[in-house]
């Protein structure tokens, strides 16, 4: 979400804002890398800065021809709280949040110029409203994690339904719950990191966050992975902002955690994930990691 013209709110964020939206032709198009400090070993996200004038059409299209789990779209805001809008698709949907997205947008919109009206803090508008992102030191950006759409325990037959696919016993589990922000996540509780590298998933029709404590003394707190459906087959994604940020909020309910702490994801896609989780004094929850930009250019979307 960093980059933009100077100002999105005021425009779209290119050269031809004063000409009208642009329907046709070159716009600035970027892929930044989330939540890593090695290049290439994050998540990547596909976004197009200057998405005006683009259709839900189009902007399926594009984002099934990028081929990523996501494609964002920066637009004008239409909140005046916003410094702008975000859309964020996935090869069949589009999603109200997503935490990796988020970032990666908020990258691309600064490097495009993109200057926030409260310095140091920048505000997304999305499909679940507005969110506030942090711009820290280095690379780093921190996104406040949305409030959970919902909470509380599994029902029995639905916790059985995801051992089964995690080919786990129901033993394994220390603690299960609905953590969802937007995508729908369940969140499964290992007794170890090791045990959460060792899950071999079958396909299901579940968003599921596995989640497991790193052996005292590591550098890193938890080690996560995460599975969601896309068509007939579950996806490893690589790291993941929103379910790290429902898995804190979960385990920061329970007191099976305290802020700040680290999570690692990805070790086992060949990733070097790392996302540091925060709490301010009010109990906001605070997700971020090293974010920048890795391939820049424009796209041409004319026939």
């Amino acid at each position: 979400m960093h980059h933009e013209l100077t100002s999105m709110r005021e425009s779209t964020m290119s050269a031809r804002e004063h000409d009208g939206p642009a329907l046709g032709g070159e716009r600035r198009y970027c892929v930044a890398d989330v939540f890593s400090a090695d290049p290439f070993g994050g998540n990547p996200v596909a976004v197009v800065v200057d998405a005006e004038g683009l259709n839900d059409e189009m902007m399926a299209a594009i984002t099934r021809w990028t081929n990523l789990s996501e494609t964002t779209f920066l637009l004008p805001a239409t909140d005046p709280a916003a410094d702008y809008r975000l859309r964020i698709f996935t090869p069949s949907t589009e999603l109200g949040f997503a935490g990796h997205p988020t970032l990666g947008s908020c990258r691309a919109w600064l490097a495009a110029g993109g200057v926030p009206r409260v310095p140091g803090v920048v505000v997304q508008e999305c499909g679940v409203g507005l969110i506030e992102v942090r711009v820290g030191d280095g690379d780093t950006l921190s996104f406040a994690a949305p409030p959970l759409l919902r909470a509380g325990s599994l029902d029995p037959a639905l916790l059985d339904e995801i051992v089964g696919v995690l080919g786990i016993h129901r033993s394994a589990v220390v603690s299960a719950a609905h953590v969802d922000n937007g995508p729908g996540w369940v969140g499964i509780l290992l007794s170890s990191a090791a045990e959460v590298l060792a899950v071999e998933l079958a396909d299901s029709v579940h968003a599921i966050g596995v989640i497991g404590p790193h052996a005292q003394g590591s550098d890193a707190a938890y080690e996560v992975r995460a599975f969601f459906p896309e068509g007939r087959r579950s996806i490893e994604d690589p790291v993941t902002g929103s379910l790290n940020a429902s898995l804190a909020q979960w385990l920061l309910a329970e007191g099976r955690v305290t802020a700040p702490f680290r999570v690692t994801q990805g070790g086992r896609l060949s990733r070097t994930g790392s996302i540091e989780i925060d709490a301010d004094g009010s109990g906001q929850v605070w997700v971020g990691g090293v974010t920048t930009v890795r391939v820049s250019g424009t796209i041409d979307d004319s026939r």
